[in-house]
């Protein structure tokens, strides 16, 4: 018989995991509205293609989270932390000094609160 190469997920999930689901989610969401209205705007902006890449890269870690073992979601944890990281830093460095938009920020926000979940997921496991 052959083997299913697909990871069977464990029952360990913890709220905090739900907690960083659904956060990545929400920022996820909001990259995918904005990557959405500027590639239609211009289907070549590099921001859009960004935006757009973003939601895919928080869609990922959502199904590594939700469809991984232990190991990988250890693995999404460490990535997600550089990953959501450099979103804030990029986000401070190409809108400064205007960097207080309502959309941003609520967007930066939601990311510091997965930072915040990431890390206490991380120092826990580690």
């Amino acid at each position: 018989m052959a083997t299913d190469a697909v990871t069977e997920p464990s029952d360990d999930l913890t709220r905090l995991h739900y907690v960083g689901v659904a956060l990545a989610a929400v920022t996820g969401v909001i990259h995918l509205v904005l990557g959405a209205g500027a590639l239609a705007a211009n289907p070549a902006d590099p921001l859009g293609i960004a935006f757009v890449g973003a939601a895919g890269g928080f869609a990922a870690g959502i199904v590594g989270v939700l469809r991984g073992d232990e190991r990988r979601r250890s693995r999404v944890v460490l990535l997600g932390i550089p990953f959501t990281a450099g979103q804030v830093v990029l986000y401070v460095a190409l809108n400064w000094p205007n960097i207080f938009g309502i959309g941003g920020v609520a967007d930066k926000l939601v990311q510091l609160a997965l930072l915040a979940v990431l890390f206490a997921l991380y120092r826990r496991d580690a």
